[in-house]
């Protein structure tokens, strides 16, 4: 067995637990760019202690190229866990990371999410030059 056979996918409007990738279609060589990787657009996800996203991974595939780079690893640690029981505690992080990035080469963003009782789940979105 491979790790990409365990990955599930699915369209993130019908599924919360796919990572949806927000960035521009296109973007100039070089040049700086917003990207936001989140879980839940669509459709909730829970956040509890028992039910929460642990991780999201980003990596970008050059069109032409030979591997995958890992451009950002987000983990989410808070998820209302409390010495007075699961769900007390007054800190939770949402799944959403928002980073900036550039590229020279058009490719792939792919990102891979962690939920603690449904596994990893992955997406994609391609990034040409302007």
């Amino acid at each position: 067995m491979k790790f990409g056979d365990v990955l599930k996918q699915a369209d993130w409007k019908a599924e919360k637990h796919v990572p949806v990738i927000e960035a521009p279609e296109a973007v100039g060589s070089g040049a700086l760019f917003d990207v936001t990787v989140s879980i839940g657009k669509g459709i909730p996800h829970p956040n509890t202690t028992e039910h929460h996203i642990r991780w999201i991974q980003v990596y970008f595939m050059p069109r032409d190229g030979k591997f995958a780079f890992q451009v950002g690893a987000f983990e989410f640690s808070a998820h209302g866990e409390s010495v007075a029981g699961p769900n007390q505690g007054p800190v939770y992080t949402e799944p959403k990371a928002t980073f900036a990035m550039k590229t020279s080469e058009p490719g792939t963003l792919m990102a891979v999410a962690f939920c603690n009782i449904h596994g990893p789940w992955e997406s994609s979105a391609e990034i040409e030059l302007a």
